[in-house]
């Protein structure tokens, strides 16, 4: 497990490309037969990737959290980005297409991420947060989820979004999860920009054609910088930070996030006219 202090608002400026990507940019999550994990000091997040091949893969709590498990004090949210496979949480099987969402929840003791044809592997995606209330571990299908309609041909972000884990959905202590997928021909995921004073977030790109990148806005609304993402990798946004991008093609990303509360419509939104 990897560990990350994110830089503040003030040193952030000085950062050149390169130190800003180690700082912010998750690029290597994914790798065949193994767990990585980046465990950063903004709100105690975890954020992973489980690529099982042919031997299932244990998930370890490592001396990073100084507990006898993983999720003795956290939650986990996951999503298979790839072929089917299945999660065994405390013996019982969890079976995940492509898209679906899984919420484990803090007390669960053996996790253990598997690929229904190892030739043809799952790609988890994990993000956890600390945890100081127990709720049941829960399936959410792609088809279980109602999808949300936003944004439009003219601004290139006609968009849906599905809300997995939420006040509304799968009951979490403070973790928020979903995903939003761009219609052909749209680029922008989110303009105008917002920050959240509250809580971390991050995005999680995939689907990001391999002729493609995706341009990550991010800083302070005066102050903005961009990352150059590439398919499945992640930024990580502390609370300061806008979070935005725009692709040369259409791709899917992950959202999620973790903090103060689990409102989803709690954003400091920012006017075009003070973004620099």
């Amino acid at each position: 497990m990897e560990t990350r202090y994110l830089p503040d608002p003030v040193r952030y400026k000085q950062l050149e490309t390169p130190e800003l990507r180690a700082n912010f940019l998750a690029e290597k999550l994914f790798a065949p037969g193994l767990i990585k994990l980046i465990y950063t000091d903004v709100d105690r997040a975890i954020v992973g990737g489980a690529v099982p091949t042919k031997v299932p893969l244990k998930l370890e709590a490592g001396k990073e959290l100084a507990s006898d498990y993983f999720a003795q004090r956290r939650e986990i949210g996951i999503i298979n980005i790839g072929d089917a496979g299945v999660i065994k949480v405390d013996g019982t099987g969890y079976s995940l297409s492509c898209c679906d969402f899984l919420y484990i929840g803090k007390g669960a003791k053996e996790i253990e991420f598997a690929s229904q044809d190892g030739t043809k592997p799952s790609s988890y995606y994990i993000l956890s947060y600390p945890a100081h209330t127990e709720y049941p571990t829960t399936l959410a299908t792609l088809s279980d989820m109602e999808p949300v309609k936003l944004g439009s041909m003219e601004e290139s972000n006609k968009r849906t979004i599905y809300k997995a884990i939420h006040p509304k959905g799968i009951k979490s202590c403070q973790l928020v999860m979903g995903m939003t997928i761009l219609e052909q021909g749209c680029v922008w995921n989110t303009m105008s920009a917002h920050t959240h004073e509250r809580r971390t977030e991050i995005y999680m790109y995939f689907d990001v054609p391999g002729d493609s990148v995706v341009f990550h806005f991010m800083g302070a609304p005066e102050e903005t910088r961009h990352i150059v993402v590439r398919d499945k990798q992640a930024v990580l946004s502390p609370s300061w930070s806008i979070h935005s991008g725009a692709g040369t093609k259409s791709y899917k990303f992950v959202w999620g996030m973790g903090g103060e509360n689990q409102e989803f419509g709690d954003m400091d939104h920012i006017n075009m006219d003070n973004i620099m």
